[in-house]
């Protein structure tokens, strides 16, 4: 979903229930349907109305038309977005820089990742992360003392909700996985949280 806050609000609020069930329930005069609805949802959007904020410049954008803008995305909807990543305007320099990966190296790392992921969730039904319940976190997400001590401080600011910290150790496992690491550490879960929508979309630019 290109420009994703320019949808209507009822659209972006219609998507809550796939993104946390994977499932749709249409409901109409006395019948039902429930359909399936797996996916994953892939959307940008510009830091405000005429996508310039943070450039004294060039923005035009009054503090209340940018949190007007900001708030077009619910927090219920964005607490059900497991990965918030901010872009930086490129500059000439940065076209021409050399990435820090090739797509074939980045395919390998994510091949090895689904297979540790499968071999560990073996005969559960499922077979990766994503798709983890609580009681599969508790038993697979084992944090170290420093990990425990930036979750509990987490919980302390009430800087997530439950459903957005068990997206937050989801993540937490894949990035462990994806490093080649059997035990999540305070580094993965704190790479975790970073991505989290609470964790500063007023200071985000373009995504």
């Amino acid at each position: 979903m290109d420009e994703v806050s320019e949808f209507a609000r009822t659209t972006l609020d219609a998507l809550r229930q796939p993104l946390e069930d994977g499932r749709v329930a249409i409901v109409r005069a006395r019948h039902s349907a429930v359909y399936p609805a797996r996916f994953m949802l892939v959307a940008a959007t510009n830091p405000c109305p005429c996508g310039y904020a943070g450039e004294r410049e060039r923005c035009r954008c009054s503090e209340a038309e940018i949190a007007r803008y900001r708030r077009r995305l619910s927090g219920p909807l964005l607490d059900r977005i497991d990965l918030l990543v901010g872009m930086e305007r490129l500059t000439s320099g940065g076209l021409a820089r050399k990435p820090s990966t090739t797509s074939a190296r980045a395919r390998e790392r994510v091949l090895e990742a689904r297979e540790r992921q499968a071999a560990r969730l073996e005969g559960t039904g499922v077979l990766v992360n994503a798709r983890m319940d609580g009681a599969m976190l508790r038993e697979h997400v084992k944090l170290d003392e420093e990990g425990e001590r930036i979750l509990g401080s987490t919980r302390e600011r009430g800087a997530l909700s439950g459903r957005g910290e068990q997206r937050a150790l989801r993540v937490a496992r894949t990035i462990a996985d994806l490093a080649g690491s059997d035990r999540v550490r305070s580094k993965h879960l704190a790479s975790a949280l970073s991505l989290r929508p609470e964790s500063g979309l007023s200071e985000r630019r373009a995504a």
